[in-house]
């Protein structure tokens, strides 16, 4: 059972390109204009999105997309709710959707109910940056078996013994986590990139894909050079949606910031 995250890479191989994957809070700023900047990420370039769960925990985010989880927990965005955001989504596009969210929120909302109902309302895939691999046997079988994609990270810090194991359980891509710390823009990208990603590339034929302190052109171009499959933005995302977000401007700026770091990720010659 092929999914859209496994047609969209397969269709970049066949063409020789990158993806460009964006991070967007679900319900951020509001529900209305979530919608808005999705629809304008999906036509200004953006190939997968990252659809994060709000959750008052959180382990890896930092503090720019804590302050967008806080702001959408106060306006009573829940899992429900996000399929049913989905859903509506559907209607107008079809962007891969992979749904980032600690596993708690999963937890409480069932598993079994939790992952039907997700493909149903269009999910394709699911991340959760707390569930170690050894603890993900009952999500992965149900992704398994509704046709979604289970997406595990590693780290810069993670064993070659370690990544061989964690790439065998991943499926539909590999997200590495270029830093150490926690989520949000950065000056500079890591010295070793391209021989992580080559070690990666190693023990799997997934595409792998670079997150964490990508913000500029300048970071995607060297995401393309490294031989990765693909860089997720996301800090610097709702960084210009908090500047924006009471313009007429947002749209425009979020079409923009899309195409230049498309523009970033094609230039890997």
């Amino acid at each position: 059972m092929t999914n859209r995250i496994e047609k969209l890479f397969e269709e970049k191989r066949r063409k020789g390109e990158k993806s460009l994957v964006f991070f967007i809070t679900a319900g951020f700023p509001d529900r209305e204009q979530n919608e808005d900047i999705i629809y304008t990420l999906a036509e200004s370039g953006c190939d997968i999105l990252e659809l994060g769960v709000p959750f008052s925990d959180p382990i890896a985010d930092g503090p720019t997309i804590q302050r967008s989880s806080e702001r959408a927990l106060r306006q009573g965005v829940t899992l429900g709710k996000i399929l049913e955001s989905v859903k509506s989504l559907r209607e107008r596009t079809e962007i891969p959707i992979v749904l980032f969210s600690s596993f708690n929120p999963l937890l409480k909302f069932g598993l079994n109910t939790l992952i039907p109902q997700a493909r149903k309302a269009g999910i394709d895939g699911i991340l959760c940056p707390d569930l170690p691999p050894e603890e993900g046997g009952e999500l992965s079988a149900l992704c398994r078996d509704n046709g979604l994609s289970l997406i595990f990270l590693i780290a810069p810090t993670t064993l070659p013994e370690r990544k061989k194991f964690i790439a065998e359980q991943s499926s539909g891509f590999i997200y590495y986590v270029s830093l150490k710390g926690v989520t949000g823009a950065r000056e500079q990208m890591s010295s070793d990139l391209s021989q992580q990603v080559k070690e990666i590339k190693s023990f799997t034929s997934l595409p792998v894909v670079v997150g964490f302190g990508i913000s500029r052109p300048e970071h995607t171009h060297i995401v393309a050079q490294s031989g990765a499959d693909g860089a997720v933005v996301g800090s610097a995302l709702i960084n210009l949606i908090e500047k924006y977000e009471t313009s007429d401007e947002l749209l425009q700026k979020v079409k923009e910031f899309v195409k230049a770091l498309k523009n970033g990720l094609k230039s890997s010659g």
